[in-house]
């Protein structure tokens, strides 16, 4: 998986914030907000291949948890990014 060219993350208002680069307009209903977990993982992985597994072992190493928990968010995390359309492959 690879996110998708001119995704962005923000912070906004302590707010993390993906937004689309190169639109005049701005939907803001189309804003997508990550919590701070998903956060990190993007900012770790942004600009190259990344795979569940790696998104689990981030999390491992940043939070300390298990490893059956964190294959779980980082499953649940790279398939609601497919979803929306945020990453590819």
């Amino acid at each position: 998986m690879k996110i998708k060219e001119g995704f962005k993350l923000r912070t906004l208002l302590g707010e993390h914030i993906v937004t689309r680069e190169g639109y005049d307009q701005v939907n803001f209903n189309k804003m997508i907000s990550l919590n701070e977990s998903a956060a990190y993982l993007w900012e770790a992985v942004a600009g190259r291949d990344f795979d569940v597994a790696e998104l689990a072992s981030l999390l491992v190493k940043e939070y300390g948890i298990e490893q059956e928990l964190a294959l779980h968010d980082a499953q649940a995390i790279a398939d609601k990014w497919v979803e929306i359309g945020l990453v590819e492959g």
